[in-house]
C-alpha cells in the first residue's frame, strides 16, 4: 500500500498530478415560469372528435453566475390544437443552477446546452404531464429530446462550426 494524494480515475489507476476530473453538480432546480391555458373549457373536454395535434417548442439558455456557477433555463411550450381551435397550451421554464468543474473552455458550451438540460428534462416532462392531466386531458408525455441535435442545429443556423462534428 502506498501513500499518495493523487485521486483515482474512474477506471482504476491514478489521475495525473493536478488534474481535476470533470464533474457536473446540480445545486438547485426550480420552476421559473409556468402557465397552463385551457381557453375552450369545458367544451374542449368533451370526448369525440379527432385527436389534437401537438406542437412542441424547445428553447435553451445558459447564463454565467457568480462563483463559477451557471443557470440553465429549459423552456418547453406545448400547444394542442384540434383543427384550427386551440385545446390547451402549457409553457414551462424549468431552470437549474449548476457547478461545472474540470471542463475545458472549448467544451463548456456543449456541456451547458446539452448535458445540463438532460438532467432537467425528466422533471419538466413530469410537470407538463401533471399539468395536462390536471387540466382535464390525458397526460401529455413528451418524448425524450435530443439536446445534441438542437445544439448542432442552433450552431448551424448561426453559421458557426462545431469542433469535432462531422
Amino acid at each position: 500500500m502506498t501513500d499518495t494524494s493523487n485521486p483515482a480515475t474512474p477506471f482504476g489507476g491514478e489521475a495525473p498530478q493536478g488534474a481535476v476530473q470533470p464533474a457536473i453538480r446540480i445545486l438547485a432546480q426550480f420552476v421559473k415560469d409556468l402557465s397552463f391555458e385551457n381557453p375552450r373549457a369545458p367544451e374542449s373536454l368533451r370526448a369525440g372528435g379527432p385527436p389534437p395535434q401537438i406542437e412542441l417548442g424547445v428553447e435553451l439558455n445558459a447564463q454565467a453566475r457568480e462563483g463559477g456557477l451557471y443557470e440553465i433555463d429549459l423552456k418547453l411550450t406545448a400547444t394542442a390544437r384540434r383543427e384550427a381551435d386551440p385545446v390547451f397550451q402549457v409553457e414551462l421554464i424549468y431552470a437549474g443552477l449548476f457547478q461545472v468543474i474540470g471542463v475545458e473552455a472549448d467544451d463548456l458550451e456543449q456541456v451547458l446546452l446539452i448535458e445540463c438540460p438532460r438532467y432537467l428534462f425528466p422533471f419538466s416532462r413530469r410537470l407538463i404531464a401533471d399539468l395536462s392531466a390536471e387540466g382535464g386531458f390525458p397526460p401529455l408525455m413528451l418524448e425524450p429530446i435530443d439536446f445534441a441535435a438542437i445544439y448542432l442545429a442552433r450552431k448551424a443556423q448561426a453559421g458557426e462550426g462545431v469542433v469535432g462534428s462531422a
